[in-house]
């Protein structure tokens, strides 16, 4: 059994450890005795969406994220990223990342940075930053789950009709830190603001990924359960710290 994970832009979105996802689910699968392979495709390369079970962005700073929206929107791969998620593809964007699948970015200094609308959401800069531990309750397959992260950012994400939130806010700000909602997910795409990295310290939302790519693949068995104790420990001294301090 093997998956094949996308690594798109690791050289221009890759901040605050989000790399450090990708290495969350590579152990997790080779625990399990399944082989990962991890592609990397940067600016201008091209890359074969059909033949991968996961793709991941990172976030970027805004001159980035504009490099990142003119290669998506001006090549094919926006337009190929958007189908394979209709095909099942399994999809994990942080912060910029997760703005630049939205329908655009609007920047502080009035610049519109383009999406590629595989999210119906719309980012607008705020006057200040989020910025702190986030804790949400999330459903996965019908479990409530807590999740934790940590947030920075200035834009205001809003959700359309079109998706659901990834969760809703315990503590910490959010898409917007006005509606309490956390992300977005559309079929098997996830978005969110949740550095840190977010999946070491949330192994239920990590193992939640694999098993979609595995089911893209036709496999359908339940995973050898892993020992998630120490992952387990630091979620809840974050939820513990997040709790005590509060939104500042």
């Amino acid at each position: 059994m093997k998956l094949r994970i996308c690594h798109l832009y690791p050289l221009s979105m890759n901040i605050y450890g989000d790399r450090g996802n990708l290495i969350s689910l590579s152990r997790r699968c080779e625990w399990r005795g399944i082989e990962c392979e991890i592609v990397q495709v940067g600016i201008g390369q091209p890359v074969d969406f059909t033949g991968c079970e996961i793709a991941f962005i990172g976030g970027g700073q805004d001159r980035q994220q504009l490099a990142v929206s003119d290669d998506l929107l001006n090549t094919e791969k926006g337009d190929d990223l958007r189908a394979a998620v209709g095909d099942g593809l399994v999809v994990l964007s942080i912060c910029g990342g997760y703005q630049l699948l939205g329908e655009h970015f609007l920047a502080g200094d009035g610049r519109k940075i383009a999406g590629i609308g595989l999210f119906d959401a719309w980012t607008e800069a705020g006057a200040r930053r989020l910025i702190g531990d986030i804790v949400i309750e999330a459903d996965l397959d019908g479990v409530s789950t807590t999740m934790v992260g940590f947030e920075n950012h200035s834009g205001r994400t809003y959700l359309g009709p079109g998706v659901r939130p990834l969760g809703k806010v315990i503590r910490g700000f959010g898409n917007n830190g006005q509606d309490g909602t956390e992300g977005a997910i559309y079929r098997n795409a996830f978005g969110c603001y949740m550095h840190g990295s977010l999946l070491p310290k949330n192994p239920a939302f990590a193992d939640h990924l694999i098993r979609l790519a595995l089911l893209r693949r036709g496999y359908g068995e339940p995973l050898t359960p892993l020992d998630d104790r120490l992952e387990d420990a630091a979620r809840t001294t974050v939820v513990r710290r997040a709790l005590a301090v509060g939104n500042r």
